[in-house]
């Protein structure tokens, strides 16, 4: 099953390919016709000129059938953790169960999108999933491996005895200079939201560091295996409506889907 999120023809816009979150997610969509929490990237993407097309998970064949037709791909969060196996690690107890259809693809979009150089826009745990598709590896919990006291959850605001607050914590994270983040940001630094436990340990192959939390978390990478735009960040920009550096990211990731639809129609 596919969700196409607007009427308008897929000419007059680049297509971007927004997995959905979860397999849950997907499942309940069938009944309840909702989107969830992937409605926050399809509105992101559509907000900056694209036409947002939910792909599924467990349709393998539907799966596959969308993917070439697609100019971009947006990689979103997810509750689940990648399977540590799949980056030389065991699973300690703190790495969430994994979602198999959900990873299996992310990484059938990768291998499709970095085959034909088409740009990819990788979230929170797809920012993991990229790195570890790459190659690189994974902290399991931030916590427990760095000792770092900068919040980087909402749970991590309160005792474990409290109720988690609403709003996730913010945190000021630094762009490298000549990064994609710096240009975008328009400064060397942006405060950014924060929702993940798990973070990028050693990045994976052609992936340069682009930011850093204060504590020295990895908070973005960039792809310069080729010219393919390719950047993944920790936090999560589809959830700061109205934050200018945010809008200015997905804004520059579709102006780099259009610009492949166009070499598309060339060749």
């Amino acid at each position: 099953m596919s969700l196409t999120h607007t009427h308008h023809s897929p000419r007059q816009r680049p297509r971007v390919g927004i997995p959905w979150r979860t397999s849950t997610d997907e499942e309940q969509a069938k009944t309840t016709g909702q989107h969830g929490k992937t409605e926050d990237y399809l509105r992101a993407v559509e907000k900056a000129g694209a036409e947002g097309v939910i792909l599924p998970l467990k349709d393998r064949k539907e799966r596959d059938r969308l993917i070439p037709t697609m100019n971009a791909f947006v990689l979103p969060g997810s509750p689940a953790d990648v399977d540590p196996q799949t980056y030389g690690a065991v699973n300690s107890g703190m790495s969430a169960p994994a979602d198999t259809a959900r990873e299996e693809t992310d990484r059938a979009i990768l291998q499709h999108a970095f085959a034909e150089k088409k740009p990819v826009l990788a979230i929170c745990y797809g920012c993991q999933l990229l790195n570890v598709y790459l190659g690189g590896t994974l902290i399991q919990d931030l916590k427990v491996e760095t000792g770092t006291a900068t919040p980087h959850r909402k749970r991590d605001l309160v005792p474990e005895d409290r109720p988690e607050p609403k709003e996730d914590p913010v945190h000021p994270a630094t762009f490298e200079s000549g990064s994609h983040l710096a240009a975008l940001a328009e400064n060397s630094q942006a405060v950014v939201n924060s929702s993940h436990h798990q973070a990028i340990q050693e990045p994976g192959k052609n992936l340069r560091v682009t930011s850093r939390a204060s504590d020295g978390i990895i908070e973005g990478i960039e792809w310069i295996g080729d010219s393919n735009w390719v950047t993944g960040v920790q936090w999560h920009p589809e959830r700061m409506s109205g934050d200018a550096f945010s809008e200015r990211l997905f804004s520059n990731f579709v102006a780099a889907a259009e610009a492949q639809d166009l070499v598309t129609h060339k060749t």
